[in-house]
């Protein structure tokens, strides 16, 4: 018998935690529907009511009838539910100086958001086309020298249609944020955190994120916005522990709902861009 076979396994205390993207999405969308959401299948009446019209006022003639407001309506509904469901061998448990479901539990709770997190960069196919720069057929290829003026273009468009100037946002891939670095007009923070803040352009707040929609590494769909276009509602509906009828094992398992509604496409733009 080979002398190998009696070498101990030394199972370490710490864990490898896996390498995890920037998850910003959620930082950029409102959330103001979430209270009323009682799980999958629900829905959101969101009520929104048009302008009210100005009249010049006459003291003989008096004032007109009053305005019938319009009012729009728009459902949220709550069409999304995405699971976990994992265990631990007693064995294992047993020879591991480390909690490994508490670690399961931690990477289960990521992958859901990093789920959440792409299911609403996909809300890029909701701006109208008269608020893009560039499209699937005719990208456009920023340079160092280019990609800070064309996020400008973009707080430009929100700024012919009215959108507020607070909570403006604009979401930018890796390569596009290493462009602007190379820009002196860009006042870059130091101190880049995990909700991917990496500064601000023109009221905008800039977030950096791996999750910008692309096809292929080209075609990068770069949302510019504010925080009222898009509302979010989601809620962890179950976990729960429990022991596997054919295993001697802890399982630990997990369902999240949620839904999103664009609300205001007016407020976001769009830069279809290549990366050079």
């Amino acid at each position: 018998m080979s002398v190998q076979n009696f070498i101990p396994t030394i199972w370490s205390a710490r864990l490898n935690e896996s390498l995890k993207k920037n998850l910003v999405y959620g930082n950029v969308v409102n959330t103001d529907y979430e209270g009323e959401i009682k799980g999958q299948g629900s829905t959101v009446k969101i009520n929104s009511i048009g302008a009210v019209t100005i009249g010049n006022y006459d003291k003989v003639a008096g004032i007109g009838n009053p305005q019938e407001l319009d009012a729009t309506q728009k459902t949220l509904v709550i069409d999304q539910a995405k699971y976990f469901n994992f265990q631990v061998d007693d064995v294992d448990a047993a020879q591991a100086n480390v909690n490994l479901l508490d670690g399961g539990i931690v990477e289960a709770s990521y992958g859901l958001a990093n789920v959440v997190d792409q299911y609403l960069a996909g809300f890029y196919t909701e701006v109208k086309a008269e608020n893009t720069m560039g499209n699937d057929a005719t990208p456009i290829t920023p340079t160092k020298d280019t990609a800070y003026d064309l996020l400008i273009d973009l707080g430009v468009m929100m700024d012919e249609n009215n959108v507020p100037e607070t909570e403006r946002f604009v979401v930018v891939p890796a390569w596009y944020y290493g462009l602007l670095l190379k820009d002196a007009r860009f006042t870059k923070d130091p101190n880049i955190i995990r909700t991917g803040y990496v500064g601000d352009i023109d009221g905008m707040t800039v977030y950096k994120s791996n999750n910008v929609p692309n096809t292929g590494g080209a075609k990068y769909k770069i949302i510019a916005g504010h925080k009222s276009a898009i509302s979010f509602a989601g809620q962890v509906d179950s976990v729960e522990a429990f022991r596997p009828e054919k295993q001697f094992s802890d399982a630990i398992k997990g369902l999240q709902v949620f839904g999103a509604k664009c609300i205001k496409p007016e407020a976001l733009t769009v830069l279809t861009a290549n990366k050079s």
